[in-house]
Parts: C-alpha cells; sequence; structure tokens
C-alpha cells in the first residue's frame, strides 16, 4: 500500500469532501438507519418522505438504511426493503433526485442479514416461512446452537460453498449496478452490526477452510463484483471490531484486527471506511443509550412482540436481557472515535465516523485541531434524525447546536415489532416541535 495521503488542511463541518470521485458539499451526513419502507406500492413514497428532509436541511450524504440484495430471506427486521429486481429499484430513482435537487448526495446500503435475519429469531416469520434457511458462513457458533437448543433462537442454516459465496458477491454486484441506473451517487455496503459481510470478517463465526476463510476476501470480491458490474461508482464500508464481546466469548476481532482489515480493504479499492466497534451479538452494542421501557410497555406493539417472540413470557425475558444490555453498554460520546483514529492514521481513504455523536463541537473535535490529531474526515449521526429529520439546518448553522434525541431507544425495539423508525418520546417531540415553530430548521443558503 502507498504512503498515508498528508491532510495538511484542518477542514470545517462546512467544508466539502471527495470521496472517490464524487463531492460531497459538506461532512455532516445521516448514517443509515432502518426505514421499515418494505417493498409496496407506498415505498419509495416513504422513503422520500423519510430521507429528503435531511438533504434539504443541508446533509453533504443521505444514507438509505440497509436494502437486501436476494429477494427472499435475509431480512434482520421486519419490513426492510429489498434491492434485488431492477425495476423496483428504477422506480425508487425519485429519491436520488429529491436529495440531487437539494444539492445533496446519497448512498444505498447493501446487505444480507445471514444467521442474523429473521428466520432466526422471529418466531412468527419462522411459522409462515418453514423453509427459508438462514444462509451461514460456517455452522453457527456452538454458543448460538445451544441457544437453539433452548429454544431462544431457530437455526436451520445453510453453509455457502465457494461458488455460492461468488454468487452471493454477484448479488450485491446486480443490485448495485441497478442503484447506479437509478441514480445513487455511493454505494455502502453493511460491513458491520453482524451482518452476513461481518460473520465473513469474524473469527467467532467464519471457520472455513477455503479462500473466504481470509476475512477479507469477500469484500475484496464483492468489491470486484461493483466494479465489474456499476463501474467506477464509489463504495464505501463499515467495518467491524468486537471489541464489545461479552467475556469469555470468542475468538473475536480485536481493534488492531480492525485497523489491519481496513488497510486490506483500502488496498483492494474501497472508497470510504466507517470502521465501528461491536459485539459479535445484535445487541444494545450497536445503540447503547437507556433502557427502552416505555416501548416494551406500549400496547400497540404488544401483539407485534407476540408474533416476533412467540409469547408474551418470552418477550419479557427478552426485555430483560434488554435491560441488562443498557446496563452494560454504557452511553459514550462518539464510541467509535479512538478507533476511527487509528484507522485514519493508515488510511488513504476518507474515514467516517458515527456512534453516539449529539452536538456540533463533538463533530469539530473529530476532526481534528490538525491532520494527527483528527478521527475523521466526516461525522455522521443516525437516531436523532427519527426526532428531527432536517437536523443539519441546526447543526450546520449553530456552533453550540445539540439535538434533542436523548437516546431513550424507544424508536428501535418496536422495529421488531413491524413499527415504522419514528421517535416516540414525547419530551423530546415537544422539544423538536418548538424548535420548528422558531425557524430552527430552516435552511440559510449561503
Amino acid at each position: 500500500m502507498s504512503a498515508c495521503v498528508e491532510r495538511p488542511v484542518v477542514p470545517r463541518l462546512t467544508d466539502p469532501l471527495d470521496v472517490g470521485g464524487v463531492t460531497l458539499p459538506n461532512r455532516l451526513y445521516r448514517a443509515p438507519l432502518l426505514e421499515c419502507a418494505g417493498n409496496g406500492p407506498d415505498a419509495v413514497d416513504t422513503l422520500i418522505a423519510d430521507l429528503e428532509p435531511a438533504a434539504a436541511a443541508g446533509a453533504g450524504l443521505v444514507c438509505q438504511g440497509a436494502t437486501i440484495v436476494r429477494g427472499e430471506g435475509g431480512c434482520a427486521a421486519p419490513r426492510m426493503t429489498r434491492v434485488h429486481d431492477p425495476d423496483f429499484v428504477a422506480e425508487m430513482g425519485r429519491l436520488p433526485d429529491a436529495v440531487h435537487a437539494h444539492g445533496g448526495r446519497i448512498a444505498i446500503q447493501l446487505e444480507h442479514g445471514g444467521l442474523r435475519s429473521m428466520e432466526t429469531w422471529h418466531h412468527g416469520h419462522r411459522e409462515r416461512n418453514p423453509n427459508l434457511q438462514q444462509l451461514a458462513v460456517s455452522e453457527p457458533p456452538r454458543l448460538l446452537r445451544a441457544l437453539d437448543r433452548l429454544g431462544f433462537l431457530d437455526y436451520d442454516a445453510h453453509v455457502l460453498t465457494t461458488d455460492e459465496c461468488y454468487e452471493l458477491a454477484a448479488d450485491f454486484g446486480r443490485s448495485a449496478a441497478s442503484a447506479v441506473d437509478a441514480g445513487y451517487d455511493l454505494i455502502h455496503l453493511a460491513g458491520a452490526n453482524m451482518g452476513i459481510v461481518h460473520q465473513f470478517a469474524s473469527p467467532f463465526y467464519n471457520r472455513r477452510d477455503d479462500e473466504f476463510g481470509d476475512p477479507a476476501r469477500f469484500f475484496e470480491v464483492v468489491r470486484t463484483e461493483i466494479r465489474d458490474r456499476a463501474g467506477g461508482v464509489p463504495v464505501m464500508t463499515k467495518v467491524p471490531a468486537e471489541t464489545e464481546a461479552p467475556p469469555g466469548v470468542g475468538p473475536t476481532l480485536s481493534a488492531t484486527d480492525c485497523v489491519r482489515l481496513c488497510q486490506r480493504l483500502d488496498a483492494a479499492g474501497y472508497d470510504a471506511l466507517v470502521p465501528v466497534n461491536g459485539s459479535v451479538f445484535w445487541d444494545m452494542s450497536i445503540v447503547r443509550g437507556a433502557f427502552p421501557g416505555r416501548s416494551w410497555r406500549d400496547e400497540r406493539f404488544r401483539a407485534g412482540y407476540v408474533d416476533a417472540f412467540g409469547s408474551l413470557p418470552r418477550a419479557a425475558l427478552v426485555a430483560a436481557a434488554n435491560w441488562v444490555e443498557s446496563l452494560v453498554y454504557s452511553r459514550e460520546s462518539a464510541w467509535n472515535a479512538d478507533l476511527c483514529r487509528r484507522v485514519r492514521a493508515r488510511a488513504n481513504v476518507p474515514v467516517l465516523c458515527e456512534g453516539g455523536v449529539r452536538d456540533r463541537s463533538t463533530t469539530e473535535r473529530l476532526l481534528g485541531d490538525g491532520p494527527t490529531d483528527a478521527a475523521a474526515d466526516a461525522v455522521g449521526m443516525a437516531r436523532p434524525f427519527y426526532a428531527e429529520p432536517e437536523l443539519p439546518a441546526r447543526l450546520l448553522r449553530e456552533s453550540d447546536a445539540r439535538v434533542v434525541c436523548e437516546d431513550c431507544n424507544n424508536c428501535v425495539v418496536p422495529q421488531a415489532a413491524g413499527g415504522a423508525g419514528v421517535c416516540r418520546t414525547p419530551a423530546v417531540l415537544r422539544r423538536a416541535g418548538e424548535l420548528r415553530k422558531a425557524g430552527a430548521y430552516e435552511r440559510h443558503r449561503e
């Protein structure tokens, strides 16, 4: 790999950023979130309603949340959007058009859940699709098989052959090509948060003895497929470090392993990297914050929780585990900053930082006081957009701006029951309403 790129100028949040030849108008981005739009007749309108406000308010980059590259299986939550059908993706082109009309750029995140899919954890989905197997990198780890025997999970995994690994990578490439044809500016690979791409990278999941036993190999083949099928579109990816895995669970990806993996992906042609700390499980290491007690008690979602977890007692057990996780994964500001800083010191491409960023001053700190101090070249936020869809207007204009989000996580849990990704906390919504009345979300163009 060539010597690290020099970054002599200290950027501001409002400065542009080049990612693989695409210029972002500033360095604030809306990180991927579950839109829960599905593929029905109103799906594209739902996506536009969710994502256009961020572009209208000035976000340099808007990331559409995880979309599934195959026509069946692979969804980690209900009502995720699938992008295997070129005709449907062409209809989604109205979304990039809406973003571009405001001068913004848009990325689409591509994913397949693998062992994290609803086929594993969603009781009703499993009953309605009894023949649907999970795709697996290797046989499920021993700990997860034990949870299967105890009835908490349900595994009927199909371990991918070498040829099937190549075919899955080709599905990522085909979906990327359709997205580029529809007007998307960048492709965002869901390389973390325990999806199948993460599983290829993780020694906890990957015990293969073929070429795909190399943690970087699937990333490399996907990058080649996108290049061959979608041309020169920039590709970014999340990259996992399993630093938050419970004690005694392993083997795992260390922070050092993540840095090395990022170097490999830089050399493979990825145009931007998003390093993130997490676990080997899909738990609160991803979101952190308070226990979402309001959502667990919300009677509107009770039937959905029963459908998802099989019964009210089982839902209560999941809620109890959720409460324990909220104590373990304490809320920290910018919890990926140190990892991003280590990667940025070794990378030739932009490093994007997200996770726990909640105010303008933190974004400036992440961008750094000097080229060697910075943790990131761009900074993202996710859950705060549920309460403030037009959040960039405040953050880009006000030096002391802070989000109204309280990290209560009441937006997250109902998604397991098929609920939309929205803020449901009255005090937060009231504060956002007050700001809207005061004109805080009006975009001031220079």
